[in-house]
């Protein structure tokens, strides 16, 4: 099929997100994860550089995906390392994105990473507009324009590459496609970061997305299906009465369900404080920001 030789020669790179596994908040799309183009099977023998990347086996017609909703979202410790260093050469991740304008070749991956961590900790859905780069903090937002049909999307970006020089970018199978560049398997793109100053906060966007979906009788929260073993852990902690105070305070300032699990750790015992599981990246968004604002801790996406 010429969709997936041309993208298996553009996207068999090495790539650095899923060796990081380092927190959640994925692109809107109107496939879920599960349900969706899994990823094909590879035999067990075949180490995973060797594996090809490519689009569905059978192509999705993904053009009519909802556009992103940009918001404000802290940035972590998750996947934002700085610096790093792979295949020799070292990476600095910028301090903020005012500002930041470049253009360059965007690659796209698809099947060979799909269902599995980017370098935040997300989990990578092909089918989502999202962006993998080098140097932006996870996460942030970028619109990015085809510069050879003037298309433009905006993606958030969750991940680390593309490695191979002179590509500035990787998107999701989606963002491709809706670019049009899904055959070529690059494209000359700019790519414009978002200013989160400018943006509204998780919170506020998930309020005004709930108070319309509810004038129209639709779901209250339209954002794409998480995997059913997504958490928001806010910590891990040594004294389990610690841990459970904690859980206390969690429980009475959320609607959600928050458990205590214990780990062993290197021979160390810990007791990790996790709210969820949590259904939809929206809902995970603006609880995660709740968390921070109320000071109970710097919570992190975790999917086990």
């Amino acid at each position: 099929m010429k969709i997936r030789k041309i993208a298996a020669k553009a996207a068999g790179f090495a790539r650095f997100g899923t060796g990081l596994a380092l927190v959640l908040l994925g692109a809107c799309s109107t496939v879920p994860l599960q349900d969706a183009g899994k990823a094909k099977v590879e035999p067990e023998d075949v180490p995973f550089d060797q594996v090809r990347d490519s689009g569905p086996d059978v192509p999705v017609d993904m053009l009519a995906t909802p556009e992103v909703t940009p918001v404000r979202e802290p940035i972590g410790v998750a996947g934002n390392k700085s610096p790093y260093v792979v295949n020799g050469v070292k990476y600095r991740v910028l301090k903020g994105v005012k500002g930041y304008n470049e253009r360059g070749h965007a690659s796209w991956y698809g099947t060979k990473f799909h269902g599995r961590k980017t370098a935040n900790g997300e989990v990578y859905n092909m089918y989502a507009l999202s962006a993998a780069h080098k140097t932006l903090p996870l996460p942030s937002y970028a619109k990015v324009t085809n510069l050879d049909n003037g298309r433009s999307i905006i993606v958030r970006v969750n991940d680390r590459g593309p490695f191979v020089p002179g590509r500035i970018i990787d998107l999701s199978y989606t963002a491709a496609q809706k670019l049009g560049y899904i055959d070529k398997g690059v494209a000359r793109v700019e790519v414009v970061a978002l200013d989160p100053e400018s943006l509204p906060s998780a919170t506020e966007s998930l309020a005004v997305e709930k108070d319309a979906a509810a004038r129209k009788g639709l779901p209250q929260d339209a954002s794409f299906k998480l995997p059913e073993n997504t958490f928001l852990q806010v910590g891990a902690y040594s004294s389990a009465s610690q841990a459970e105070e904690i859980r206390g305070q969690l429980a009475a300032a959320f609607g959600y369900p928050v458990s205590v699990s214990p780990i062993n750790r290197d021979g160390k015992m810990l007791y990790r404080v996790r709210i969820g599981p949590i259904a939809q990246q929206r809902a995970l968004a603006a609880l995660r920001e709740s968390v921070e604002q109320e000071n109970l801790g710097q919570p992190q996406v975790v999917v086990d």
